[in-house]
């Protein structure tokens, strides 16, 4: 199993909300609302905040356990910069003493581009964009980053030993301004050595035929529960010899994680019940030792835990940032149960074996039983690592096929990082200049909220969650393919089940027309909107991207026929509309069917052709067109979060209560992170 995190489509989708779709939870409590949604906008970027509705019903040790935990998910923020590329933390740390010190005009023109510049990187936890993985730049001169470092007077500026500054600059400067240097963060380019070409920081000196050689001979082929190889480690070249350096609190990033485990320490007193506290302790013994057997042990636990209000996810997980998808980036989020809201999703698991059964996907790759799938509504208290500030709106853990296949899976959907971005996207335009026809947007204010919710949960909860390997497939097969087939399986799966009349009769959904609305905007999106993120001549790269656009442009081509997606000109704008959605729904199964079976049989062939043939490439003239309608509405593409702001309360001595604030704005917050929380070396 790839990666399992389902990315924010909503606000390049503009999806708006009606009042009487809003979560009750939010409308129960007015105050809540009086919080800005909408901080800032630079460059492609939106700046947003979210509110944690509920967390004044908890009681003080589920509010101590959140705040410790929040703690251990911040400690890890320096691991993500140095995972993404060796050189982030010695741009940031410049960019960040420059913005505190420097004494020249910090009006002029050139000064706001640095500060834009130096936002960017903590967006994207480095100098790379966090979506196309490109490497980005100022838009200044490198005479101008000279004047701004030696009028840093105070600064502290990560110089080498016996380095005067002029030598200092002339060592960061290329970094920042050379297009040569770490041009792409991951690089999935057809026909080149993926690694080599790749800026990520999780392998030095080694090419791509030497790391599957490496983990190919780790491998047992009749292990039934085998250990994520690599998972937790740098893949290195020493004198000649490949060497893991495993992360741990006796090895790589040992700072760091000494600090996750001091505060993960603190907070297992707070676990709400033994369970909990056992795996707690199980995720502090794999952090102190880097064993992935103990990562297993505590993947299993919290996968079956039910019963706990407050939960977290905290580890390296997720395996987008390499472009080979062994290893996996630092993330966290800390939330609790939304109890309402988590009665739709109680009823997609408790219904999950119908689902499989009546999947068209063949007999041989379903599962006989379907263990273990639990799935609710949560409320994100804390976003951290590879979840901040651009989070995940739905998670599917963990990802082990084994542990999935013997003991089940978690599924959240994050519903108050819904309700923030729909807020934030109010009235902006979008939908009315992509929709062909008033019933469209009548189906979205109607129904777009609903369905949107209702498709991560059945991607998260179902989709991710169906289907089996083959005996003796290896879950690595597809390499660097099985990203964007595993978010388009679960897309599929969600897609195809959701106009089930089964979902209508549970009522989840009150009509089939909500499940139209659903399919009418992913082709949109699969195949037009979502370009709007990608720079003029560029290929997707990105996952998720590429699982729509393969998932829009195959149902296009292959309901041609029957003209079931039509593709219309008007007024010299394009759009796109579904004439037969049961048609829609039988290319979507057809199309299920065929990439489960590439994922069960490991054809790495079959799915290296799905993608290479319906997911790279961008039309020229209709990403122009896309590029320009989207320019005229002044939308950021992309979105994130600050995070809220807890405090400990005392009364006599005595911790009495947790405070939240939601007052920090984004540059505030990331440079009080950099001061409280930066615990590694520059280099590591």
């Amino acid at each position: 199993m790839k990666s399992i995190k389902t990315t924010l489509i909503l606000l390049i989708m503009g999806t708006l909300v009606s009042c009487n779709q809003q979560n009750s939870a939010h409308k129960a409590d007015e105050k809540m609302n009086d919080i800005q949604f909408h901080l800032e906008q630079f460059a492609d970027l939106k700046i947003m905040r979210y509110q944690v509705p509920g967390i004044e019903d908890l009681s003080l040790k589920q509010k101590q356990f959140i705040y410790h935990l929040s703690e251990a998910a911040i400690s890890g923020r320096d691991i993500m910069f140095d995972q993404n590329c060796k050189h982030n933390l010695l741009v940031r740390r410049t960019m960040e003493e420059i913005l505190k010190n420097y004494k020249g005009d910090r009006t002029s023109e050139d000064f706001q581009k640095m500060v834009v510049y130096l936002k960017r990187i903590w967006f994207s936890n480095g100098i790379h964009h966090h979506y196309s993985a490109d490497k980005f730049f100022p838009g200044t001169s490198e005479a101008y980053f000279a004047d701004l470092v030696k009028n840093s007077e105070g600064a502290h500026f990560s110089t080498n030993e016996g380095e005067n500054l002029d030598a200092f600059i002339a060592r960061v400067s290329p970094i920042i301004f050379d297009p040569s240097i770490a041009p792409k963060r991951v690089n999935q380019e057809e026909g080149v050595d993926l690694l080599l070409t790749s800026a990520e920081n999780y392998y030095e000196g080694v090419s791509q035929d030497e790391a599957d050689a490496f983990y190919a001979a780790m491998k047992d082929p009749n292990d039934k529960t085998p250990i994520s190889y690599g998972l937790n480690s740098k893949l290195v070249k020493e004198n000649g010899k490949i060497v893991e350096k495993v992360y741990s609190a006796n090895g790589m990033y040992a700072d760091a994680i000494k600090q996750i485990v001091y505060h993960l320490e603190n907070a297992v007193v707070f676990a709400e019940n033994e369970n909990q506290k056992a795996y707690v302790q199980t995720l502090i013994e794999y952090y102190k030792t880097g064993d992935l057997k103990l990562w297993d042990e505590y993947s299993i636990a919290w996968a079956m835990d039910l019963d706990s209000r407050v939960d977290f996810v905290n580890g390296f997980i997720e395996n987008y940032g390499d472009p080979i998808g062994i290893k996996a980036s630092f993330e966290s989020i800390v939330n609790f149960k939304d109890l309402k809201a988590s009665h739709r999703s109680d009823l997609l698991a408790q219904n999950a074996q119908y689902f499989e059964d009546n999947s068209p996907i063949d007999n041989r790759f379903k599962k006989e039983e379907v263990k273990g799938v639990s799935s609710k509504v949560i409320v994100a208290a804390m976003l951290a690592g590879d979840c901040y500030p651009s989070t995940p709106i739905g998670i599917n853990l963990p990802n082990a096929d084994w542990i999935r296949a013997n003991h089940g899976s978690k599924s959240v959907t994050i519903e108050n990082i819904t309700y923030a971005y729909n807020q934030a996207a109010l009235g902006n335009g979008f939908l009315e200049e992509f929709s062909y026809s008033p019933q469209d947007i009548e189906w979205e204010h109607k129904y777009g909220f609903m369905s949107d919710n209702l498709h991560t949960d059945m991607h998260e909860c179902l989709g991710h969650a169906a289907g089996q390997l083959l005996p003796g497939t290896d879950p690595g097969a597809l390499k660097n393919y099985g990203s964007a087939l595993e978010e388009a399986r679960a897309e599929l799966f969600a897609l195809y089940c959701m106009m089930d009349q089964k979902i209508v009769d549970l009522g989840i959904l009150p009509n089939l027309d909500a499940a139209k609305t659903a399919y009418l905007g992913y082709i949109r999106n699969g195949a037009m909107q979502q370009f709007a993120r990608v720079k003029l001549g560029d290929n997707i790269e990105q996952a998720h991207m590429r699982s729509r656009k393969l998932i829009a442009d195959w149902c296009i081509e292959k309901g041609k026929d029957e003209n079931v997606i039509e593709r219309i000109v008007k007024d010299g704008k394009t759009y796109f509309v579904v004439n037969d959605y049961e048609k829609l729904r039988g290319l979507f199964g057809e199309l299920l069917a065929e990439v489960q079976r590439i994922k069960s049989e490991g054809d790495f062939e079959a799915g290296k052709n799905l993608i290479e043939n319906y997911a790279v490439k961008i039309d020229r003239k209709l990403h122009e067109e896309v590029l320009d309608r989207y320019g005229k509405l002044n939308i950021a593409p992309y979105g994130g979060f600050v995070n809220p702001l807890y405090t400990l309360v005392y009364e006599n001595g005595s911790i009495v209560d947790i405070k939240v604030e939601y007052k920090a704005d984004y540059t505030e917050q990331n440079l009080y992170y950099s001061d409280k929380y930066s615990f590694l070396p520059t280099y590591n």
